[in-house]
């Protein structure tokens, strides 16, 4: 068989060899260092064996991929020392992740001191430096082990598997874990490693199910990369909006009131107030957008047309009962539906079209509890949303202009490059989550694809992720801690005026149905404003600060003339204090 390296040379072997092998035979410098291989693109243990031609990259913890491995074998030292420490704690899942490792636990909290007892031990284990065995076992033997080991999570892990599923297994001395891999060869590469927080996590994130306790960590190599990753920890901590925000007295929270319902302080809402402003004002007056106002509710037959209500309804917050009520209503999630009757108000030719309609729009979405965070994650929230009404020949320069006016904002805002375009495409394994047919995606799918190619716009795509009426494109960007969000949402809709019965008139007066495009400009203010919090540590640029210019006489005897000075700012749209 023929091997082909990273860097285009080939090694040839009579007989099948493992990854792990194959990297001694390259360098005994890289074995030792090998965290993983990478064959034909795909990460695998390095106790794998290779038996046919491919293409084979040896991952050391230089490579993100390389890296995650050696965080994986970390999180499964971390289960030992727990179970160590705490042996009542039943272990649940502990994988790699951006910013290092995590394992969940059901036990009671940890504490700070709890945490530093588990570093001690952790170091204990590697100092031992344990090889680390990988084997298999059936289904049945595999529920089995766990069973008698009184380990439930992992009983009901393999039994969501199929049957007759072989099921891998990784030791390490005394502690072996339910695991697909892959893992290093032993525990002694951790070299420096810390346990950065503890918190509540829901088993499988679904809030109906226990809650269980969660151990947050990070690993290196090396105690330098370890040290400057604590440094970076400490100064996201400053930029924290959930922390920052409330320090600057932008937002708080109140229990009363209820989780994912924050309150906008007079200088968070001031900010707020200058973002809406701006982007009403540049929608209406540079973009060509008509404004419009509509309800906040509205009753389930509406929903029931859109489709909302029988794929959206779990995330509605639904005023009623239809078995007792005669009238069932629910806070809009969206705002499509109602838009669509203000076009429909009136008959449209395509000379009316695009018909570009705008809105500062309120939504309430049921968020789960335990997803709930400062302004990121929230149940009532508004958007700079709108529809563009347009003919299908239309479309690709139309959703160009809803790109581009994204960009704009992004610009002006001074965040584009901390944003990643997404395509969010339909699942063809789980039809019944969307309208339309194959065909249909298929066909819109790969027209985003070529304005996003013509355009020059890097872009993963994401199966699954689309809305259930149409692809998207989704400009996201992480938080200070690496978590992602959606700030901006383009989405290409060519099944929903079917629907609504919505059409224009065409040059030979046919009815004809349009296309609709779904779009923020800005996204969602709240969110918005968390980012600019934590991109700015708080220092916004002088056009968003809620208070830009204070003016502080010397003495009592000029004080008149400062607040003249005052006047006379506030009179030029200048916030003074």
């Amino acid at each position: 068989m023929i091997i082909t390296l990273k860097d285009g040379s080939k090694k040839e072997y009579s007989e099948a060899k493992s990854v792990i092998d194959i990297a001694y035979d390259i360098s005994e410098g890289l074995a030792r260092a090998a965290c993983a291989g990478e064959v034909n693109g795909e990460v695998v243990d390095l106790r794998t064996v290779i038996d046919s031609d491919c293409e084979l990259n040896i991952l050391t913890a230089k490579d993100e991929k390389g890296l995650a491995v050696l965080r994986h074998t970390a999180s499964h030292v971390l289960a030992q020392a727990v179970q160590t420490l705490f042996p009542d704690a039943k272990v649940a899942i502990g994988p790699s992740i951006d910013t290092g490792f995590y394992y969940d636990f059901d036990c009671p909290p940890f504490s700070r001191d709890d945490l530093d007892a588990i570093e001690k031990e952790m170091k204990k284990i590697i100092k031992k430096g344990a090889k680390i065995e990988r084997f298999t076992k059936s289904r049945e033997d595999a529920i089995a082990y766990f069973q008698e080991k009184n380990e439930p999570y992992k009983v009901e892990l393999i039994e969501d598997l199929p049957e007759g599923e072989t099921i891998s297994f990784y030791s390490q001395g005394e502690f072996t874990d339910l695991c697909a891999g892959p893992h290093l060869m032993s525990v002694k590469p951790i070299k420096a490693f810390k346990l950065t927080a503890s918190s509540g996590a829901y088993w499988r994130g679904n809030e109906n199910n226990k809650m269980l306790t969660r151990i947050y960590g990070t690993a290196y190599t090396k105690k330098a990369d370890l040290e400057e990753r604590l440094k970076y920890l400490e100064e996201i901590k400053l930029r924290d909006h959930n922390r920052l925000g409330r320090e600057m007295e932008l937002f708080t929270t109140v229990d009363v009131i209820g989780q994912g319902l924050p309150l906008l302080l007079p200088k968070g809402a001031k900010i707020i107030q200058t973002l809406q402003r701006w982007i009403e004002d540049l929608e209406d007056n540079e973009w060509g957008y008509v404004r419009t106002k509509t309800p906040l509710m509205a009753k389930s037959d509406l929903y029931k047309i859109s489709g909302h209500w029988d794929h959206y309804k779990e995330g509605m917050f639904v005023l009623g009962d239809e078995e007792n009520d005669k009238e069932v209503l629910a806070l809009r999630p969206m705002t499509c539906p109602f838009q669509y009757y203000c076009y429909k108000n009136t008959q449209k030719s395509y000379r009316d079209l695009p018909y570009r309609m705008s809105e500062t729009s309120t939504l309430f979405r049921n968020e789960d509890s335990g997803e709930m965070h400062g302004l990121t994650r929230v149940r009532q929230f508004t958007i700079s949303e709108g529809h563009l009404i347009v003919r299908p020949d239309q479309m690709v320069e139309e959703f160009k202009g809803c790109l581009a006016l994204a960009k704009y904002c992004l610009e002006t805002l001074g965040v584009e490059e901390d944003v990643t375009y997404h395509l969010s495409k339909w699942d063809p394994e789980n039809k019944e989550k969307y309208i339309g047919d194959a065909d249909v995606w298929n066909e819109t799918e790969q027209d985003i694809r070529n304005i996003l190619d013509e355009l020059g716009i890097n872009y993963t795509e994401d199966v699954g992720e689309a809305a259930f009426y149409g692809p998207k494109v989704d400009i996201n960007a992480k938080n200070v801690y690496g978590k992602e969000d959606t700030m901006i949402t383009i989405q290409w809709d060519a099944l929903l005026a079917e629907q609504f019965d919505m059409y224009y008139v065409d040059q030979n007066g046919e009815k004809v149905r349009p296309y609709i495009i779904h779009r923020t400009s800005m996204g969602c203010y709240e969110r918005t404003l968390a980012w600019l919090i934590e991109k700015y540590a708080g220092k916004f640029p002088t056009w968003l600060c809620p208070e830009q210019v204070r003016v502080l006489p010397i003495s009592e005897k000029y004080e008149e003339y400062a607040q003249s000075v005052a006047k006379a700012l506030k009179e030029r749209h200048v916030v003074v204090t």
